[in-house]
């Protein structure tokens, strides 16, 4: 690759990057650049209503960087002729969704910079032939009219990482796996400790057809190829996934498809009468387009589909894996970044994009890069108001992990295992959160420890505890660090706008004025949030001003907050009650900001625009979020509690 376009500085200064929209190239030098945004996420690489168009370069490329920094008009890069593009650290946050890829290379950008990638979006690169590097002196030599050979930058990645590459992507490697021209890794290790996650790759780690499952051991760092428990995908990607399997294998069959199930959760409120008209007009026909394609093709494929009107119950697709199918010591994947939700039920569960999922639909394996580990050991009590949600914000925005100091390798990734007696204080619904949103602190997952609410939880919903199923960790497991959490010193804490790792105690934030309240997601819509966000408004009206909406998680949630009278209460304070769905979190729904309006969500990402419009949103609790729709200001519901 010779420079014949131009690079583009993501910088954090606005003006910086509306210069070179606008047509100048910036003077500045690859060893000092400008100062760089950080987390240049998903959301802003191609929206949710981009998304709902479709999936290939031609549709998503005009839409690239579309707002970003509110200076980036649809088209800008792509008539911009820039050819690389260059980030800060934490590149690629946020969501599964490869066509964030796709949106890069339907753009004209043939290489991709940037100090640090996040696991899924780096994934995505690799498996879609996206060259990318963390060394910016090939800017230096780029820029001096060096040929440089972007597909070698490929030969300094893991030994499964290069197999891939060579192969042209994921699918051809696939094909090449199953008439054996590759033989899948597997390290060779003598047996020794490991912590629950990496038991549950061992166990599962493909060493040929001939062979049986598991490898004695692996460690941080091993690539190898895994088998899956539990397969699935919504209609954001389903779509992507099926064409991509045609185009791949035809009409192969699935490799144990009744381990797969499809979702029809994130359009399913779009049409709600409170949904922005603007917002509808955009997005409703689209997105059913790309449900049609989804439903029609799962149809034929024999796949389950869950979604009104389906005989497969309605939900978010996370909280009906956690109440169907994950069980604990397997591995669990979807295309959607909050797979982690599983965590809590001890399986290993993590997201993935449109290729992994096809190749694992075909093979039922996927790749895995064995993670690091930092245990976070829980103790103490939450002492009434505080949640989980309190927990996993205060944790994800320590300087440890907002600024990766597990991470000494590009391709490194890290999971959060959690253990201790301070856990025994939540529900599963409640514990939930922690393992959901390790991914929101460029974690690959959390995973839960065996504990009495997970084996509670799976005898009450399965009629069985998995006693024999736990994985849990060996006495000498290595970990690249361990962290002590006493709840009684843990804050009330909220993430400031922009990303879910700008955490903050709500004692520090001040009476920010509150307009937009949102309860909702696999985050914050279980019925434990439900029942914590009613405490507070048992007692205390709702202010007129302020609008409220509640979005149950699942279709079993509704029922149960219905039963026990909660969206009767909801309702009678003015809330717009929901059915089942994961539409506010990514601007399909109710709760999308409004003109002026400052949000406060019980959602797990709070990204520029990510809601569906400009404006700021603030991470809470259920119990703040309640307390601020009570006060039309950010919150401590204890002073509430207290009257």
């Amino acid at each position: 690759m010779k420079l014949e376009g131009r690079i583009l500085w993501l910088a954090d200064d606005p003006d910086l990057v509306r210069r070179q929209i606008e047509g100048e190239d910036l003077d500045v030098s690859p060893a000092a650049p400008p100062e760089l945004h950080y987390g240049v996420n998903t959301d802003l690489m191609i929206s949710g209503a981009a998304c709902t168009l479709g999936y290939t370069p031609e549709i998503l490329g005009p839409h690239f960087l579309e707002n970003f920094k509110e200076v980036v008009p649809q088209g800008g890069v792509q008539r911009g002729g820039f050819q690389v593009v260059v980030g800060g650290d934490a590149y690629g946050s946020g969501s599964s969704r490869e066509v964030a890829v796709v949106a890069h290379q339907g753009a004209g950008i043939e290489l991709v910079v940037a100090r640090s990638f996040q696991r899924i979006f780096q994934e995505n690169m690799v498996y879609s032939g996206l060259p990318f590097t963390t060394d910016f002196r090939v800017l230096e030599r780029l820029a001096a009219g060096e040929d440089v050979d972007v597909a070698g930058l490929f030969e300094d990645l893991p030994a499964l990482f290069r197999a891939v590459a060579e192969s042209g992507g994921l699918l051809p490697y696939a094909t090449r796996l199953l008439d054996g021209s590759v033989r899948p890794p597997h390290p060779a290790r003598e047996p020794g400790p490991m912590t629950c996650v990496e038991k549950i790759v061992a166990a599962r780690t493909f060493v040929g057809e001939d062979a049986p499952l598991g490898v004695p051991r692996v460690a941080p760092g091993d690539q190898v190829l895994a088998r899956t428990g539990f397969r699935g995908m919504h209609e954001y990607t389903g779509g992507m996934v099926m064409d991509l399997y045609r185009r791949a294998f035809g009409d192969a069959p699935l490799a144990d498809p009744d381990t797969v199930a499809a979702f029809e959760d994130h359009f399913v409120l779009l049409d709600r009468p409170t949904v922005p008209e603007r917002v509808r007009l955009a997005r409703l026909d689209p997105a059913r387009r790309l449900r049609d394609e989804m439903v029609q093709a799962c149809t034929e494929a024999g796949i389950r589909v869950h979604g009104p009107g389906s005989p497969h119950e309605a939900g978010v697709c996370h909280r009906i894996v956690v109440e169907q199918y994950a069980v604990p010591g397997e591995i669990v994947v979807l295309t959607d970044s909050h797979t982690p939700t599983a965590g809590v039920l001890n399986a290993f569960a993590f997201g993935v994009g449109s290729s992994a999922m096809t190749f694992a639909l075909r093979t039922n394996l996927v790749p895995v890069t064995v993670p690091k580990t930092v245990r976070v050991w829980v103790e103490g009590s939450p002492q009434g108001v505080l949640s989980p949600k309190d927990l996993i914000l205060h944790l994800i925005g320590d300087p440890y992990f907002r600024e990766e100091h597990w991470r000494t390798s590009p391709t490194d990734t890290c999971v959060v295992q959690f253990g201790g007696p301070g856990l025994d204080a939540w529900t599963v619904d409640e514990l939930s959160v922690l393992t959901n949103m390790t991914v929101e602190g460029g974690l690959m997952t959390g995973i839960v420890e065996p504990c009495e609410p997970v084996a509670r939880f799976l005898r009450e919903r399965r009629g069985r505890g998995f006693d024999d199923a736990f994985v849990a960790p060996d006495e000498g497991a290595t970990y690249v660090r361990t962290i002590r959490v006493d709840l009684a010193q843990v804050p009330l804490t909220v993430a400031t706008p922009g990303d879910s790792r700008n955490r903050k105690p709500l004692s520090e934030v001040g009476p920010v004025p509150i307009h937009n309240v949102v309860i909702a997601s696999c985050t914050g819509g279980s019925l434990a949030d439900l029942q914590a966000a009613a405490r507070i408004l048992r007692d205390h009206p709702k202010r007129d001003d302020v609008r409220l909406t509640v979005t149950p998680s699942s279709a079993a949630v509704a029922e149960a907050a219905e039963r026990e009278g909660l969206l009767a209460l909801f309702r009678d304070r003015g809330a717009d009650v929901t059915p089942p769905g994961c539409g506010s979190c990514i601007g399909n729904g109710p709760g999308v900001p409004r003109e002026g309006e400052t949000t406060a969500s019980t959602t797990n990402r709070n990204f520029d625009r990510r809601m569906g419009a400009p404006g700021p949103v603030y991470l809470v609790s259920p119990a703040v979020a309640a307390a601020s729709a009570v006060t039309g200001r950010l919150c401590d519901p204890r002073e509430l509690l207290a009257r």
